[in-house]
């Protein structure tokens, strides 16, 4: 990952904004440590924090077009970016560089352009011929983007709000899949494929069909000219990645360290996750790589973690902590990039609370919006926690190819269904339940789901809550109303990491960037009616599946755990 910023049409003395413009660039060095680049023009400025994995030698940004007209800040991978080149014939390229393919097709399509691109991205392009610019994310939001506007009428764009805060009095994430059009004077959507509408579809599970979608996923992502790896945490997902990156891994062009696949797995001693992925490990044959944490290293790195993932969610912050800390030593490695399982329990109905959806309508709505959330979840902790270190994740299930072919299916074949034998996730495990060359262990295969918060140590989060209790009195709860009207925590976890979050992001621009509601298991507020007594047990662990869970929580003893005022959290 890279950091981006640009600011555009300052209204005053543009030239004296340079200085600031770098000091603010530079908050996201940790994004990119290896290479800065600042582009002026005029009132406009493009400034750029590189963490080169293509073409480490030549590709450092602002891209250009061959006589500099059109400058480009890019955050991002584009996996096509060969197949475009071939089509931009008449064009010379400079670099090396995948991005680079972005200013030619600006050139030769004007700002329509975008949905020809196959990757993750965010960027901002700049046409001094004209001073025109535009903005865009990619289709899920893999990568993240804010804009926010000065008091002087100037548009900024950064991957991380800490760049904003000083010089914009609004901001806000920019929406995956759109692209902001000065020419245009606003925001539009370039991504609306089917399943955006929520319309039920109605196409037959076919095996192989999901099974080649997502190897020719995870065969893309390998395009790397530096050491990688990829986050194994043994269970279905990540397993399912390590395992088709495997088998691919010699016949890539991918740099490789050493003749195996490297995996990395992070979790308390003796913690379901490390017993599973050493067990998957083994099996595949990687190089695999096993970190530790105490619960009190994770306290400690909270302020942190917050001031990198940028939000106070409680379940991103439960699960940014152990992640945050394996890619500090995965640096430490020397290596940039991993491919990581998000993604899979929002396509698939992955998460425990799927069990009780009544039909397969709500089934299939509930993934829709959670695949719509992403950006605000999962993404930003998959990119911020490990951004944090200077590591790279590419997550092949927000594949767009294949998103469009799991979102086709009949979500009548993924409902789960205990008198068929399928429980969460059944199209994906039988795609890959291959007799003859299998993937994955049988039991892995069908390994029951565990939140990464869960699955590094159940002892992790309640130290958490432990700690949270000791920290934020009674009154303080009682009293949480008055003091944080907006997404009023209702927890002493939840609160403890409002408090941190307000001493560094203190603009009500901030706060209102982090969703709120109601929560089981990681659900959408909607899916907490399919179980009433859900509403007595809101907590983002997967614990919080009352009957469903192997580990569930004890209903009569979770306000003792929890910390809670009232039942309810």
């Amino acid at each position: 990952m890279c950091g981006i910023l640009a600011v555009l049409g300052i209204a005053h003395n543009p030239d004296a904004k340079r200085s600031k413009i770098i000091e603010l660039s530079e908050r996201m060095r940790h994004r990119g440590p290896d290479w800065s680049g600042v582009h002026h023009h005029k009132d406009c400025y493009l400034a750029h924090q590189r963490l080169a994995i293509v073409d480490p030698t030549s590709g450092d940004q602002p891209l250009y077009n061959e006589d500099k007209t059109v400058v480009v800040t890019v955050n991002g991978e584009i996996y096509n970016h060969k197949e475009l080149k071939a089509k931009l014939t008449s064009h010379t390229f400079l670099t090396g560089s995948d991005c680079e393919v972005i200013g030619h097709l600006y050139e030769e399509y004007g700002e329509d352009f975008v949905d020809m691109l196959d990757g993750m991205f965010s960027f901002v392009l700049l046409d001094t011929r004209n001073n025109r610019f535009i903005a865009a994310r990619d289709a899920i939001g893999i990568t993240p983007l804010y804009i926010g506007w000065g008091l002087d009428g100037s548009t900024w764009f950064a991957s991380e709000m800490k760049a904003l805060i000083d010089e914009c009095e609004q901001f806000m994430a920019f929406l995956p899949g759109h692209i902001y059009s000065s020419k245009n004077g606003g925001m539009r959507t370039w991504y609306n494929p089917p399943w955006v509408s929520e319309r039920i579809p109605s196409t037959p599970y076919h095996p192989i069909v999901l099974r080649e979608a997502f190897e020719k996923a995870v065969v893309k992502r390998l395009m790397s000219d530096v050491p990688f790896g990829v986050l194994l945490s043994g269970g279905l997902d990540s397993s399912l990645v390590a395992s088709v990156a495997s088998r691919h891994l010699s016949a890539s062009s991918a740099a490789q360290w050493g003749s195996k696949l490297h995996t990395f797995c992070i979790g308390l001693k003796g913690s379901p996750d490390l017993v599973a992925a050493k067990e998957v490990a083994d099996y595949l044959g990687t190089r695999h790589h096993e970190f530790y944490f105490t619960v009190q290293e994770g306290i400690d790195a909270l302020e942190k973690v917050i001031y990198h993932i940028e939000t106070y969610d409680v379940t991103t912050i439960r699960a940014s902590t152990p992640m945050y800390l394996m890619s500090r030593k995965i640096r430490s490695l020397g290596v940039k990039m991993v491919l990581s399982g998000e993604g899979s329990d929002e396509i698939f109905g992955g998460y425990l609370y799927f069990h009780k959806a009544p039909n397969k309508e709500e089934f299939h709505q509930e993934t829709c919006r959670k695949i719509k959330s992403l950006h605000l979840y999962d993404c930003l902790r998959a990119n911020k926690a490990t951004s944090a270190w200077g590591v790279e994740a590419r997550v092949p299930f927000l594949d767009k190819e294949f998103i469009n072919v799991a979102m086709s299916i009949d979500p009548e074949w993924k409902m789960i269904r205990p008198d068929l034998g399928r429980i969460e996730k059944w199209i994906l495990r039988n795609a890959f339940d291959d007799e003859q060359a299998p993937y994955l262990p049988k039991h892995i295969l069908y390994r029951q789901k565990e939140q990464f918060s869960d699955g590094v140590g159940y002892s992790w989060i309640d130290g958490l809550k432990d700690h949270a209790n000791k920290q934020v009195m009674d009154a303080m709860l009682v009293n949480a109303k008055y003091v944080y009207p907006e997404n009023t925590p209702t927890t002493k976890e939840a609160y403890y990491y409002r408090s941190i979050f307000e001493r560094t992001f203190p603009k009500s621009a901030a706060r209102s960037t982090v969703p709120g509601g109601p929560s089981v298991a990681c659900s959408s507020a909607k899916a907490v009616e399919w179980d009433e007594a859900w509403g007595k047990n809101l907590d983002p662990s997967g614990r919080a599946a009352l009957g469903v869970h192997v580990a569930a929580y004890n209903v009569e003893t979770k306000a003792s755990v929890d910390g809670t005022i009232s039942s309810s959290d």
